[in-house]
C-alpha cells in the first residue's frame, strides 16, 4: 500500500477557490506517494477525521503567513494573508504531531510551523532584513539563487551527504526567532534559518526552498520528496499492523 499525503490547499482570492501547483503532487508521487489535495474546511471534527485518513501532511508555500499567528501587528502594506487558511493548518497541524504523523512545510510551511509553534517571521526580508543574497529570484525557479549551508549533525546531513547545498529561492518571509522544540538544518550565507526540523518527532522537516520546482533536474530534491514519502509509508505500516493486531482481539 502507498502512503497517503494530504497535501494543504493554494487559495485563490479573486476565485474564491482552491488550487495547486503540479509540482507539490507529482514531487509526492515520483517519490511513491498518492497526493491527495486536502479540502478547504474550518469544522474541527471534520479536520480531526481527515487526519487520522492520511498518512503525512505536506504544508505547501502561498499566502504570507498573518503576523496574527505570532502575535505581531502586520507591516502596512506588505502582508497579504488568507486568515482562514491560517486557521485550518493551525489545527492540522496540532493534530498531525499530536498522532506524530509525518510532515513537511516548504516555503510558506517553513514560516507557518515556525509561527504556529511559538516561533515569528520576518515579515518582509527587504525591510527587516536587506541582504544580497537572493531570496526572490526570476523564473525558471528550477535553477539556483544561491547556497545554503547544512548542518552537519542533522537529519538533512544525513539524507543529502552535503554541508553545502545549492537551492531555489522565492520568497519574502523567512524564519526570524526559531519556535521552542525546532533546530536548525540548514542556513543560508545571511544568517536565515533555510530547512529546520522538530527532534522528538517520527518526521516533521520544513525547507525554505522549492523542491517542487527543482525535483525533475535535482537528486537532492528528490531525496527530500523520498525522505518524506518514506517515512509516511513507515506510518502506513504501523497503521496497518495495529489495525490487524486489534481485528485479532
Amino acid at each position: 500500500m502507498k502512503p497517503v499525503i494530504g497535501v494543504m490547499p493554494l487559495w485563490d482570492d479573486q476565485k474564491d477557490s482552491i488550487w495547486m501547483l503540479p509540482g507539490y503532487m507529482d514531487g509526492i508521487s515520483q517519490a511513491g506517494g498518492i497526493p491527495v489535495i486536502f479540502p478547504f474546511s474550518s469544522d474541527e471534527q471534520e479536520l480531526e477525521q481527515l487526519v487520522d485518513l492520511f498518512d503525512g501532511f505536506l504544508f505547501t508555500g502561498g499566502h504570507d503567513v498573518s503576523p496574527d499567528v505570532y502575535g505581531q501587528e502586520s507591516l502596512p502594506g506588505l502582508i497579504v494573508s488568507c486568515p482562514k487558511r491560517d486557521r485550518m493548518e493551525t489545527v492540522v497541524l496540532r493534530k498531525a504531531m499530536n498522532a506524530d504523523k509525518p510532515i513537511l512545510g516548504i516555503c510558506r510551511g517553513i514560516q507557518f510551523i515556525n509561527a504556529a509553534l511559538g516561533g515569528t517571521l520576518y515579515q518582509d526580508l527587504p525591510t527587516q532584513h536587506p541582504s544580497d543574497v537572493e531570496h526572490h529570484q526570476t523564473p525558471p525557479y528550477d535553477k539556483h539563487a544561491h547556497s545554503v549551508s547544512v548542518i552537519t549533525d542533522s537529519p538533512l546531513y544525513q539524507c543529502l551527504g552535503t554541508d553545502q547545498l545549492p537551492v531555489n529561492s522565492y520568497h519574502h518571509q523567512a524564519v526570524n526567532r526559531l519556535a521552542p522544540g525546532l533546530s536548525a538544518m540548514a542556513v543560508s550565507p545571511d544568517g536565515l534559518t533555510e530547512a529546520l526540523y522538530k527532534p522528538g518527532q517520527r518526521f516533521l522537516w520544513a525547507v525554505q526552498w522549492h523542491p517542487e520546482f527543482s525535483w525533475r533536474t535535482d537528486e537532492y530534491s528528490r531525496r527530500i520528496f523520498k525522505a518524506f514519502v518514506n517515512a509516511a509509508a513507515a506510518e502506513e505500516k504501523d497503521r496497518a499492523v495495529s489495525f490487524k493486531e486489534g481485528s485479532k482481539m
